[in-house]
């Protein structure tokens, strides 16, 4: 499999079966991603949103999960868009033959304009600057580009000011009707969807809703008109308008756990992370454990030596706390995560070189969840999942 600008990854695998290790062995790790499992995910998110086009957001590699494959089967599923970050992200999908309509969102100048141009796809304009480097190369490329304007309705980040939008919508306007831009889509960003009853959602739809009035004012036309990410396409129905843009959702993790977990909105988690112990020991009392011996053990016992760290997406801010699946009980990471590994205790229980430790995945064997790694580690399930680093080869089933 390649990696999203289309480099061959060398230990990427799109077979449904584990891959050998060197020496025909287990792997040491492996990330398996459901596809059966993201397909069931796009159809539960569609049926919140039945009026609305789908969007499946791709960025980041898939959020971790391998972006080709899981854009493949978000479109098999029902989704007629692809997001992407990047415009790299975007032209790796065209050219892994993907068609359908792809946005891309996160441009700096000096981007790839005409690239994307002439690969026919959507591209966000966030600025009077964008606007002008966009219409160049148009102009280049002696075609029509199809832009996408964004406000700023809150968040912060990238959009146009309010104050400034009228002045962008008639400035596209006018280039629209020289023909070298078609206005495919006007769209924002929520900031606190995900804190259901916050104040800044009512506000910032009033702010995107005048927008679209103006818009209209100017004489624009989009196809769609979209602010619903995740939590957005779960809870806030007024926000679908005519797309939504789910994302973490789309990987069958909660984007609003104070509200339910995946279950709860008929979702599946897509990635399952496992590694093979690479040693198995018994060590008396009073041994230190990983760097610092900021664990000690207790009395005699056994320590298992999971061959995953920081440089495979582990977090160090799991040491001492991140949960693990290990001879059938969920244990605790003992001590400091490092780089390549790090330790369980076992306590009393029994293990062998190369049993199977379970990370993270839907639940199902009483493993924990990439939930509980965020709430372990105090950060968000997002986070946990595209960290898992390229050196951890991706598995996909059901493709």
């Amino acid at each position: 499999m390649n990696d999203m600008n289309g480099v061959a990854h060398p230990g990427a695998v799109d077979s449904a079966d584990a891959p050998a290790g060197a020496s025909g062995g287990y792997p040491r790790a492996q990330a398996t991603i459901d596809l059966d499992a993201l397909r069931s995910n796009v159809a539960a998110l569609r049926a919140k949103a039945p009026g609305a086009a789908f969007m499946a957001v791709v960025k980041a590699d898939a959020y971790g999960h391998g972006m080709v494959p899981c854009a493949r089967a978000a479109l098999e599923a029902g989704a007629t868009w692809l997001g992407a970050a990047t415009p790299e992200e975007a032209l790796a999908l065209r050219a892994a033959g993907l068609g359908g309509r792809v946005l891309c969102w996160l441009w700096n100048p000096g981007g790839p304009w005409r690239a994307c141009v002439e690969a026919d796809i959507d591209v966000t304009v966030s600025a009077h600057w964008a606007l002008a480097e966009v219409v160049a190369a148009a102009r280049a490329a002696g075609r029509t580009a199809r832009v996408q304007l964004k406000i700023d309705a809150g968040l912060g980040r990238n959009g146009v000011q309010p104050d400034q939008w009228p002045d962008l919508v008639r400035a596209a306007r006018t280039a629209e009707r020289d023909g070298l831009i078609r206005v495919t889509g006007l769209w924002a960003h929520f900031s606190c969807a995900d804190e259901p009853g916050h104040p800044s959602v009512a506000r910032e739809l009033a702010v995107f809703r005048r927008a679209l009035d103006q818009a209209a004012a100017a004489g624009l036309t989009p196809e769609v008109r979209h602010m619903a990410n995740s939590p957005g396409t779960l809870t806030l129905p007024e926000s679908h308008f005519d797309l939504v843009r789910p994302g973490v959702a789309m990987y069958g993790i909660s984007p609003v756990p104070q509200l339910g977990g995946p279950a709860d909105f008929g979702l599946r988690p897509v990635m399952t992370l496992t590694a093979r112990l690479a040693s198995v020991k018994r060590v008396p009392g009073g041994h230190g454990v990983s760097y610092g011996h900021r664990y000690v053990t207790a009395g005699e016992t056994t320590l298992a030596l999971v061959p995953v760290g920081y440089a495979d997406g582990v977090p160090r801010h799991a040491s001492g706390t991140g949960p693990v699946l290990v001879a059938g009980r969920r244990r605790t990471v003992a001590g400091r995560v490092a780089m390549d590994q790090f330790v369980v205790d076992l306590g009393g229980d029994a293990a062998e070189p190369g049993d199977e430790a379970v990370l993270f995945g839907p639940g199902d064997r009483g493993e924990p969840t990439a939930e509980d790694w965020a709430r372990a580690c105090g950060t968000i399930a997002y986070e946990i999942v595209t960290r898992i680093g390229a050196r951890v080869p991706r598995v996909h089933t059901g493709g």
